[in-house]
């Protein structure tokens, strides 16, 4: 259990060692005996014995001299307190214990309460007895949370299991996937399973008996100080034998709170057994990709580099494509700081690329790239007269560009290859509007009627009658041969111009004018001059003053 957990580092109390009187040599052996095949083979062996005093003073150096080499607890800015303890007091409230990992806890601050994301706040802080302002990790740790009850079946309850932690690192989920791995140390009490398939116990190594880890088996996974019940399933639906690991997927009765990176103990139904030990690789996983080769890759990779945040994140991207950076490596072991470095490693090997808040995987965006510029070109096939698709088309094609900026980021990677946005459009940059030539004639017609009615043109709805003449009509707006003055009146261009052109010079001279006045300047009527001049003072050129019009200073 002690190697599945990851411990490298032990000191053997040899106990009641005054019962032994000349022969503690010998247990010595017998002691290194058991320990052969284990993290712990050297570590030291300390005979001693409470009723003589023997060798208190040895056990307290030898544990000093271990202690100096076990690094500090990291604080990756996660913490998670695993609720050991629950109990009320009065006058207090309720108090939960447990040793706290991953980053400290501060009086006063908003926490949840996983699983069930019960949301209360740190009113005081306790560690060996001692009220403290922060908690850090490593350390054993009381919170006061005055606003849940340890009162089981308590709306409001937090019990031993949960996990006391800071908003925003994540939520839970019921299936996770994981390596699982059996001790070389465990001998199968199936005869035919353990001659014929799994390796004996490692020389010198005491075998412990135990049931094989099948594929469909119910056990109870001891996570933190958390019993889940889950189903185990493995890819080949087969068993994993002693001296073996695995890929395998567990699917949980009840929602968890795990990160990547995390050990646990797999334990049988009736916990009268250790059957494996694992640790996660990725705590949010999906049923429906559980066999497929994607996600088997994924957690190779993931299981070949456990402490790489730079591979993790390879691995991350390679699968999903595209990942919002806030939620990178979130429900892991790293730190915001090492995913970021990672995140500026991958981008400087050109695997990885910025999109907006989101990251990219250098070929999953390439490949967006070049469909988002197929469809470009088969809008410009199929409709040669438009400068190029409307960006809310194209971004329809493209659901997993949605959110975080990357759309915006996919159109600005494009104008920097050969593509041009104008307006609320997109085309390539060597592209130009042509009529086809089944609405040429239409398009004739529709000039000359704008040319020679000048401002006297027919409302639009007269001006294109047919399917043809307002695709024609269209053309001639998106190329700036036509000018949209409202919903009903459109103008040559030309004409346009020319007519601002005059407004402007006969408003510099004198100052003011009607609509009246300027219709009769320009020999046109009410219905074309009135959203004409509207036009001209949404476009800041005149500006109305009761009946009259002047320009803009």
């Amino acid at each position: 259990i002690l190697n599945y957990l990851g411990v490298t580092r032990a000191v053997v109390a040899l106990t009641k060692i005054d019962l032994a009187s000349g022969r503690e040599a010998d247990l010595t052996i017998q002691v290194r005996e058991r320990l052969q095949g284990s993290s712990f083979s050297a570590a030291p062996i300390v005979p001693v014995s409470m009723l003589t005093g023997q060798g208190l003073d040895e056990l307290r150096g030898a544990l000093a001299r271990v202690l100096m080499s076990v690094p500090q607890s990291p604080d990756i800015g996660k913490p998670r307190l695993p609720v050991d303890r629950v109990f009320m007091l009065k006058g207090v409230g309720t108090i939960v214990t447990g040793t706290l990992r991953g980053g400290r806890i501060c009086r006063g601050d908003g926490v949840v309460v996983q699983p069930s994301g019960r949301a209360t706040r740190v009113r005081t802080l306790h560690s060996h007895n001692l009220e403290v302002p922060r908690s850090y990790p490593g350390t054993r740790t009381a919170v006061n949370l005055p606003d849940l009850d340890s009162r089981a079946g308590d709306q409001k309850s937090v019990e031993r299991g949960d996990v006391v932690t800071l908003p925003g690192l994540g939520g839970t989920s019921d299936t996770v996937d994981v390596v699982l791995e059996v001790s070389s140390r465990v001998t199968l009490t199936s005869g035919k399973a353990a001659g014929l398939l799994a390796p004996g116990p490692a020389a010198g190594a005491t075998a412990r008996t135990g049931r094989p880890l099948r594929h469909g088996l119910l056990v109870r996974v001891h996570h933190g100080s958390a019993n889940h019940p889950a189903r185990v399933l493995f890819r080949d639906r087969g068993a994993l034998l002693p001296g073996h690991r695995a890929l395998a997927e567990l699917r949980f009765e009840q929602q968890v709170f795990v990160f990547a990176g995390d050990r646990f103990i797999l334990r049988d139904w009736s916990e009268q057994s250790t059957l494996a030990g694992g640790f996660v690789l990725d705590p949010d996983s999906d049923r429906g990709q559980w066999r497929r080769k994607a996600q088997a890759m994924f957690l190779e990779k993931l299981s070949a580099a456990l402490s790489d945040p730079t591979e993790w994140v390879s691995a991350s991207l390679e699968r999903a494509g595209l990942i919002v950076k806030s939620g990178l490596l979130l429900k892991s072991q790293f730190s915001a700081p090492a995913v970021a470095a990672a995140v500026e490693t991958l981008i400087a090997r050109g695997e990885a690329v910025v999109a907006g808040e989101a990251l990219a995987h250098r070929d999953w965006w390439e490949d967006m790239v070049r469909k988002a510029a197929a469809a470009i070109d088969a809008a410009h096939r199929s409709h040669p007269e438009r400068p190029g698709p409307q960006l809310s088309e194209l971004n329809s094609l493209f659901p997993e560009t949605r959110f975080a900026g990357a759309f915006q980021a996919l159109v600005a990677d494009m104008a920097r290859h050969g593509f041009h946005t104008e307006g609320n459009t997109i085309r390539r940059a060597e592209h130009q509007p042509v009529l086809p030539p089944h609405l040429r004639a239409a398009g004739a017609r529709v000039r000359n009627i704008l040319a020679t009615k000048r401002l006297g043109v027919p409302s639009r709805k007269e001006l294109a009658t047919d399917a043809a003449s307002q695709q024609a009509l269209r053309h001639l707006l998106d190329t700036g041969q036509a000018m949209e003055i409202s919903a009903d009146v459109v103008l040559d261009a030309d004409v346009f111009n020319q007519a601002v052109a005059r407004i402007k010079a006969h408003l510099d001279a004198h100052g003011a004018a009607s609509v009246s006045q300027l219709r009769q300047l320009l020999g046109s009527n009410r219905r074309v001059m009135v959203p004409l001049l509207e036009k001209l003072d949404r476009d800041g050129v005149t500006r109305r003053q009761g009946d009259l019009r002047t320009l803009t200073r």
